[in-house]
């Protein structure tokens, strides 16, 4: 199965990439062995159609070099046939390098100085991997269709179906979460394991990822289309509950109200206007404790910029908490009714800690459960 097969066609449907000017161009060159004189093609991907930006011969060495203009990450096809292309994300002003080999030219590729293009093959890759897992099960289903074990053998290969399944899903849940603000995510997001299945069907990684996206690229048409369509999905969801605190927040964060170490009750909703990380903790916790340093260094960084951090305890010991937030120097809002904070838990369906979501100005979620070097990635994007 092609890398990019059928998904690469179903999403011309889903793209439209925004015009171009003179000081952002971008170019793609490299290195196509065996494929001396043929021509290799760029095309941007559009509503229901590719429009074609640029092509040219590879020369005697190999070596090809194509250039276009984009103000905002686009996708484009890298081709050499209708059978043989790429699937590429260029922002503006990259110089992006592509070797690949003629006879396994859309599977078995080199590219470097794209960040949103090597996670597009990343994408690529894992989702042919697992259909070729769940094509060798399918098969061995069918070749030992009369054997006398089959039964038994069948269960053992459903289970491990339902296995494969559940682990690329977990995958691209993670990828979106961890990728944000990459146009990348879109594509995770419209994979599918067939014509019928998405892989992500999960509304709160589907609206993380429109929002983020909304909050940088809101011209782009195809963040429109992913906003509309996530929007569309939440329509379609019995959950009346997450309906109804859209509809009465104007925001997909419900509010929490709770007192600090002084007493004083503080409001989630009075930060509106700052970007907010809402982290959940406890003292007693090593992993909430380890990650306070990182938040500190965060929050010195950024807190000049917007950023502010309400940090929920889930402790049940007033003095331990405390002592923690003393010794970890926890300088912001620190707030907690020392008996687990058990609405703001449900509300914001904990599993674990820590466990964080980022807000954006209006009380948005645009992110959430990130950790280290994500929390500092996607900080910088939205406090320019």
């Amino acid at each position: 199965m092609k890398l990019f097969g059928c998904f690469g066609i179903a999403f011309l449907s889903l793209l439209l990439i925004n015009g171009c000017e003179k000081n952002s161009q971008f170019t793609v060159n490299g290195r196509i062995s065996h494929a001396e004189g043929k021509t290799i093609y760029l095309e941007e991907l559009l509503l229901n159609s590719t429009k074609h930006v640029d092509s040219v011969k590879i020369n005697k060495n190999g070596e090809y070099e194509l250039k276009g203009f984009t103000t905002v990450p686009a996708f484009y096809l890298l081709k050499l046939n209708d059978l043989k292309f790429i699937t590429v994300l260029i922002d503006s002003a990259e110089n992006v390098t592509v070797n690949a080999d003629f006879t396994n030219f859309s599977n078995d590729y080199f590219i470097d100085g794209s960040h949103g293009s090597a996670l597009v093959k990343e994408l690529n890759l894992r989702l042919a991997s697992t259909r070729h897992k769940l094509d060798s099960l399918n098969s061995l289903n069918n070749l030992y269709l009369n054997n006398p074990d089959y039964e038994q053998q069948k269960k053992l290969w459903e289970t491990e179906y339902q296995q494969v399944l559940q682990d690329q899903i977990e995958y691209s849940k993670q990828f979106v979460t961890n990728n944000p603000f990459s146009m990348a995510s879109i594509i995770a997001l419209f994979q599918k394991f067939d014509d019928q299945n998405f892989i992500i069907n999960d509304l709160q990684t589907m609206r993380t990822a429109a929002s983020a996206l909304n909050s940088i690229y809101p011209q782009s048409e195809h963040v429109k289309v992913l906003y509309a369509h996530t929007l569309e999905y939440l329509k379609s969801q019995s959950n009346a509950n997450a309906r109804q605190l859209i509809q009465e927040h104007g925001a997909n964060s419900p509010d929490i109200t709770l007192p600090d170490i002084n007493g004083n009750l503080i409001s989630l909703s009075s930060l509106r206007g700052k970007v907010v990380l809402l982290q959940f903790w406890a003292s007693v916790d090593q992993g909430s404790r380890t990650m306070n340093p990182v938040l500190v260094e965060a929050y010195e960084k950024y807190k000049s910029k917007g950023f502010e951090i309400y940090q929920v305890s889930l402790d049940n010991n007033r003095i331990e908490w405390v002592d923690a937030i003393d010794k970890d120097e926890l300088s912001w809002i620190n707030v907690g009714d020392m008996e687990g904070s058990t609405l703001a838990v449900s509300h914001y369906n904990i599993q674990e800690i820590p466990y964080n979501y980022l807000l954006n100005t209006d009380g948005t979620i645009v992110a959430q459960n990130l950790n280290g070097p994500a929390l500092d990635r996607t900080l910088s994007h939205i406090l320019k």
